[in-house]
C-alpha cells in the first residue's frame, strides 16, 4: 500500500518499530551531491551522521555513501554501486533531475528499493519513497512574504537554483503568491544555489536595471552572493533580499534586525537523514514506508528567528 503523505508522528513510530530477525546483510547505497554550497554541506553532515548512527542500530545493513561534484560523477557512482555492491536499496538526492532519471530507473528495474530526496526525477513513478521539503509551499511562503513587505508593489529580480523539478515548483509557487500584488519580476536567472554564480548574475542585473526594489534570492547561499554584488555596486535602491533554507548566519541577521535580511524560509538539509532512516526501517521491519514524506516550510522573521538559530549546526 502506498500513502500520499506521512506525519512526524508516523516517522517516530516507524523508527521504533521492532526489526525483523537478522538475515543476510543488505546493502544501502546513498548517493548525494558534494558540499558545493552551504545547504549541501549541511546535507553531507547529516547524511554521514545518519549512516554512522544507523550502522550501529542495524547490524544487518551495510551503508555505502558516495558524494559527487557533478551529475556525470553521480551517474558513475550509482552504476558502480549496482555493479560492485549489488545494492538492495538506493537513497539518492539527484544532482540534476534529467541525467539521473535513467540510472535511477535502472536501479528500480533491478528490484532494489529507491528513495529519492529533494530534487525529483524527470519521470514519475520510479521511486518507492520520496522525501522532500514542500517546494511549492517554499515558493508560496516566500511570495506571500514578498507581497506583504511590498504593499505598494514594485520591481524585483528573482534567482532560480539548478535546473530541477523542485526549482520549477518553487518558482511556480512564488509566482502564484505574488499574482495581483503589483510586483513585477523584471529579470530572472539561474544562480545555481551558488554564491559566486549569483554574484555574477546580480552584477548583470544591476548593470541592466536602474531600479530594483527587492530581490528574491530563494536560497541563502545565493543571497550572500547577491548582497556582495549590491555592496560592491554601492546601490541603495534595493530594500531587502529574501533568501531561504535557514543558514544560521542569515538567521542571526534576521534575529538581530538587519533590514536587508528581514525574513527567511525554512528548508532543512537534515531531510537526508529522514530519508536514510525511513529506508532502513523499510528494509528491516514490516512498517509501511512507501509514499511521500513532505516537510513543510515556515516563515522566519525577527519575532521567531531565535527558535530557528542553531549555533552548532554546520549550516
Amino acid at each position: 500500500m502506498k500513502f500520499t503523505k506521512f506525519t512526524g508522528a508516523f516517522a517516530l513510530a516507524a523508527t521504533l518499530a521492532t526489526p525483523v530477525l537478522a538475515q543476510d546483510t543488505k546493502v544501502v547505497g546513498v548517493s548525494i551531491p558534494a558540499a558545493t554550497h552551504g545547504w549541501a554541506g549541511g546535507m553531507n553532515f547529516h547524511a554521514q551522521e545518519a549512516v554512522d548512527r544507523l550502522e550501529a542500530v542495524y547490524p544487518e545493513l551495510d551503508f555505502v555513501l558516495a558524494t559527487a561534484s557533478d551529475a556525470a560523477k553521480q551517474v558513475n557512482d550509482i552504476e558502480d554501486m549496482m555493479a560492485t555492491r549489488n545494492i538492495d536499496a538506493l537513497v539518492v538526492l539527484p544532482f540534476e533531475s534529467e541525467p539521473l532519471t535513467s540510472p535511477v530507473q535502472a536501479v528500480a528495474d533491478s528490484g532494489a528499493w529507491v528513495t529519492v530526496v529533494d530534487r525529483g526525477l524527470a519521470a514519475e513513478g520510479i521511486e518507492d519513497l520520496y522525501v522532500a521539503g514542500d517546494n511549492t509551499g517554499f515558493g508560496r511562503v516566500s511570495g506571500e512574504y514578498m507581497a506583504s513587505a511590498m504593499p505598494d508593489g514594485g520591481k524585483i529580480v528573482a534567482f532560480r537554483g539548478i535546473p530541477t523539478t523542485i526549482d520549477n515548483e518553487r518558482v511556480a509557487g512564488f509566482e502564484a503568491a505574488i499574482e495581483g500584488a503589483g510586483i513585477e519580476i523584471i529579470d530572472m536567472e539561474h544562480g545555481n544555489w551558488n554564491r559566486d554564480d549569483s554574484f555574477t548574475v546580480m552584477e548583470d542585473f544591476l548593470s541592466k536595471h536602474a531600479e530594483i526594489n527587492a530581490v528574491w534570492a530563494s536560497d541563502d547561499d545565493m543571497a550572500i552572493g547577491v548582497l556582495a554584488a549590491i555592496e560592491a555596486a554601492g546601490r541603495d535602491d534595493i530594500q531587502f533580499v529574501l533568501g531561504g533554507a535557514g543558514m544560521k548566519e542569515m538567521i542571526a541577521r534576521t534575529r538581530d534586525g538587519d533590514e536587508m535580511i528581514p525574513a527567511n524560509v525554512t528548508y532543512p538539509p537534515s531531510m537526508i537523514a529522514t530519508a536514510i532512516e525511513l529506508t532502513a526501517v523499510g528494509l528491516t521491519s514490516t512498517a509501511p514506508v512507501s509514499g511521500t514524506f513532505v516537510i513543510g516550510s515556515v516563515l522566519i522573521t525577527q519575532d521567531n528567528a531565535a527558535d530557528f538559530y542553531y549555533p552548532d549546526s554546520p549550516f
